[in-house]
């Protein structure tokens, strides 16, 4: 089973948090679930360049709180926090919030800075998607993300490209994996993720398991 589903989707409940936290009634729970997906579409969009992981999600009566993991915050805060400012007026029209109406929802923005980015699975995959689109050899690209990786303190990585790789006629998959990757096991803090290349011949499926160690709480 744990070969067959999204290892994060597995743990959630158990050793990691859900990315939205909020309790809404029958009327208002469908527009919660779409705002959230709006503000997490708009932010991952808009924050590439701050090299954007996760968006956590927390609301209250009249306020929203969106937690940013960034490998890089001043491109996120921008100068004196104008960027950060504009942001927040940007997420405002963009959930039709009017800021001076009276019991208004107020939005707070919170970028926290990933300390090893080179364990981040997000990151890895984000490297690797840039290197295939910019038609670099990606079995040397595969070997220098788990060297890296490797190197930062993980225990385990593994990597999966499917697709054209290398503008081959046929599509395939390949596999690279160093170190241990425990799957069944639900204390392992596995981090994953799933991105896509637009290369030449077409998309590219990259996956990313990245094995630090074990929670035990």
């Amino acid at each position: 089973m744990g070969k067959k589903v999204n290892p994060i989707a597995f743990r959630t409940g158990y050793i990691f948090p859900t990315k939205s936290v909020w309790f809404a009634g029958f009327r208002n729970y469908a527009k919660y679930v779409l705002e959230d997906n709006k503000i997490r579409r708009f932010l991952e969009e808009k924050l590439k360049l701050a090299g954007i992981t996760s968006i956590e999600i927390k609301r209250s009566i009249n306020s929203v709180d969106i937690y940013m993991n960034v490998s890089r915050p001043g491109v996120v805060i921008g100068r004196g926090g104008s960027s950060l400012e504009l942001l927040k007026k940007e997420l405002e029209r963009l959930l039709k919030i009017n800021p001076k109406a009276k019991n208004a929802v107020k939005i707070n923005l919170h970028p926290l800075e990933i300390k090893i980015p080179d364990i981040n699975s997000a990151i890895i995959a984000d490297r690797l998607v840039g290197q295939l689109e910019h038609r670099y050899p990606f079995r040397r690209a595969a070997n220098q993300a788990i060297e890296k990786v490797m190197a930062a303190g993980a225990k385990g990585v593994k990597l999966v490209f499917a697709g054209r790789i290398d503008g081959a006629e046929i599509a395939r998959v390949e596999k690279f994996k160093q170190g241990r990757i425990p799957t069944q096991t639900l204390r392992a803090n596995i981090d994953y993720v799933e991105k896509r290349a637009l290369t030449r011949s077409g998309y590219v499926g990259i996956k990313v398991w990245i094995y630090t160690g074990d929670i035990i709480s």
